[in-house]
């Protein structure tokens, strides 16, 4: 081989290495951080928290003192245990928890995707106690009823399994939206099915990006203890993360070697 082929050999395979590292959406998260008291209406209250991230993550929330509507905590993937991992736009990416509501207080808990402008607030796939509602919306998610539309219903002291698959393409216009899809299995595996974005507002592009999650985003679970005046003091509300998975699906889905197989074994 000349020295020419050979520049031009290592040339190539030092693009297709770029490439490659190019193609992974971002680290894979190693821990998780809670932002205690979002919604503070019972200032008092006895908050309880376990991180043993992945294995489990346990909110407990326990009515005391002047009690007000609500209390909302949540959690964040994190890649250096303080701060919340910021996902792009064009990350795909998968990830699912074994979800517990238990207690004698109501509310709601479950997984998120969080837009930029509201980070620790909107974007829920949500189960709320005690009607039993599972619904996913708010922020940049398309909205879906498991009840409305599969007749799912939640009872509260249950484990249910949720997970949540962002799909990015590489176009990211009306023609080529990124997709969601969300998962609920209560002993039968319930799919929403993938579920294309809206465009949102071109004028925040850039740097936000359109038809997906924007950037940045923020992925992990919320827990919402409602009507604490209601529920009098000593009523607690306590919410477990169990077995929670993550997988990096690449920037670009289609082209990385995860398969709909390797998601699904994060599922089991």
């Amino acid at each position: 081989m000349s020295k020419l082929s050979k520049t031009i050999v290592l040339a190539v395979l030092a693009v297709v290495a770029l490439t490659a590292g190019m193609a992974f959406a971002t680290t894979t998260p190693s821990s998780a951080v809670i932002h205690e008291r979002v919604f503070n209406d019972s200032f008092a209250s006895i908050l309880t928290v376990n991180n043993s991230f992945p294995s489990l993550i346990d909110i407990n929330d326990e009515a005391a003192g002047p009690l007000g509507w609500a209390n909302l905590h949540v959690w964040r993937f994190s890649d250096d245990g303080v701060n919340a991992q910021q996902f792009s736009n064009t990350d795909g990416f998968a990830f699912y928890a074994d979800l517990t509501i238990s207690g004698t207080g109501n509310g709601e808990a479950g997984l998120q995707i969080a837009p930029w402008w509201s980070p620790d607030v909107d974007g829920r796939f949500n189960v709320r106690t005690p009607d039993g509602e599972v619904a996913c919306f708010g922020g940049r998610l398309p909205f879906y009823s498991f009840t409305g539309s599969q007749g799912v219903q939640y009872v509260k002291g249950t484990t249910v399994r949720l997970g949540m698959i962002y799909t990015p393409n590489n176009e990211m216009n009306a023609a080529s939206p990124a997709t969601i899809e969300y998962i609920y299995d209560d002993g039968t595996m319930h799919t929403s099915g993938p579920i294309p974005f809206d465009e949102g507002n071109p004028a925040e592009d850039p740097p936000h990006g359109v038809f997906g999650i924007l950037n940045p985003a923020y992925a992990g679970g919320h827990m919402q203890f409602n009507d604490m005046s209601g529920a009098g003091a000593g009523a607690n509300m306590n919410v477990t993360w169990g077995n929670i998975t993550f997988q990096d699906l690449g920037s670009v889905v289609a082209t990385e070697a995860s398969s709909w197989g390797s998601v699904k074994s994060l599922f089991r």
